[in-house]
């Protein structure tokens, strides 16, 4: 039988029509919690990590570390194995990943009206209206984020992405069964040997993509038959090389006959090209209200391959740990608000993996002492050797790498 993807706004009677579908027809039911999960294994990365791939904030330091595309790329591979299972029903995010050459699968969106979406939340959550509204704004918006970060369309419920789109304020979740298992017969999504072929080649690409972000390489990739095709979408200095080293190691793919290489149409666009090199820092978070001083340090970290992002306020410094988890952090004492002992001693107690070397012009031996005391990586005086920070940071990188 054929596969069902369903994409559905929140508060569309998702789940009723999942369970219908699945009780009718036998399908087994995927969720992106079971993607998530299986590529968690493939992988060593945190669940808790990749589902953000889903989410529409990114992280500061993603340009850096790729995180984004890393956890994409895997999640593809969960799924791509996932479809040898004859009858499936893959419901939420994951099922777009799934590419348009596989034809046997029924690609559904549920959606309705604002009016309608509110009344279920407010039935369904005892939501009032005005935090009904914020969690359907929130939640569209990632779904917004997620369309545009695959196929560059910003309207998740575009028609051009899905088989069929249903009204659910107009369609109950009977109906809506009935109509997905009426479609599930047509010719047009059978399984045929083009489409078998398809999920070999889509299973073929999120290998290769795997290789390739484990060298720390973002490259979109696509498969036929053994045939690979990568393309560079960002510009980059010798692009030869960098060519070279893509087909080198998309060769050494299980089932890859032969790789070639392009540049997409965003090639020519100011982006440039950035390789991740796990060996180097790259969430290093800088927190001075020295704007100036904190933004040069940032640029020269940066000219060292360093990932840097700055904070300028400890208030900002505590929202990027939360929400970003640096792996090192450079920290002034002397702030206005949770000055940088602050910072110190909250991050130790609730994040002590990280990292924090203490940089600052206004300190006194007390003060050292209590840093290091406190857990300090680090302390140093400003003004400081770039070169001794940039070997100091290493070493707290490396001490984080090996505590994970």
């Amino acid at each position: 039988m054929s596969v069902i993807t369903l994409f559905s706004g929140i508060f569309c009677n998702e789940e009723a029509i999942v369970r219908d579908v699945v009780d009718s027809t036998g399908h087994r039911l995927i969720t992106d919690d079971m993607v998530i999960a299986g590529a968690s294994e493939l992988s060593g990365i945190k669940e808790s990590k990749i589902k953000k791939a889903f989410s529409s904030k990114t992280s500061v330091f993603n340009k850096f570390t790729h995180e984004k595309e890393c956890s994409i790329a895997y999640l593809r591979l969960a799924l791509a194995r996932m479809l040898d299972h004859e009858s499936i029903i893959v419901s939420g995010y994951s099922g777009l990943l799934i590419p348009e050459t596989i034809s046997h699968v029924l690609r559904v969106c549920l959606i309705a009206e604002t009016a309608f979406r509110l009344a279920l939340a407010k039935k369904e959550r005892q939501l009032s209206e005005n935090e009904a509204t914020r969690v359907i704004s929130l939640e569209d918006h990632d779904r917004s984020v997620w369309t545009d970060t695959l196929f560059s369309i910003k309207d998740p419920w575009d028609s051009t992405l899905y088989d069929i789109v249903l009204p659910m304020g107009k369609t109950g979740p009977g109906k809506a069964g009935a109509l997905i298992e009426e479609n599930l017969l047509k010719e047009a999504v059978r399984r045929t040997d083009d489409s078998k072929a398809a999920v070999n080649d889509f299973l073929l690409v999120a290998n290769t993509e795997v290789a390739l972000v484990n060298a720390g390489h973002n490259v979109a990739v696509q498969a036929k038959k053994g045939a690979v095709v990568l393309t560079i979408n960002k510009q980059v200095l010798m692009l030869s090389r960098l060519e070279d080293e893509l087909k080198s190691i998309a060769g050494k793919v299980a089932g890859v006959v032969s790789v070639d290489t392009r540049v997409g149409q965003t090639y020519h666009q100011s982006h440039i090209y950035r390789k991740h090199d796990f060996e180097v820092p790259s969430k290093v978070l800088l927190v001075d209200d020295e704007r100036e001083f904190v933004q040069t340090l940032s640029e020269r970290l940066q000219m060292r391959d360093m990932g840097s992002a700055v904070a300028y306020d400890g208030k900002s410094a505590l929202d990027l740990v939360r929400d970003d988890e640096p792996e090192v952090m450079i920290i002034d004492l002397k702030m206005p608000g949770i000055d940088g002992m602050e910072i110190l001693k909250e991050v130790k107690q609730t994040r002590p993996e990280i990292e924090v070397i203490v940089l600052t012009g206004h300190g006194s031996e007390k003060d050292r002492k209590k840093c290091m005391d406190l857990g300090a990586f680090a302390y140093m005086q400003k003004p400081v050797d770039i070169n001794l920070l940039s070997e100091t940071l290493k070493k707290a990188h490396e001490k984080f790498k090996a505590g994970e």
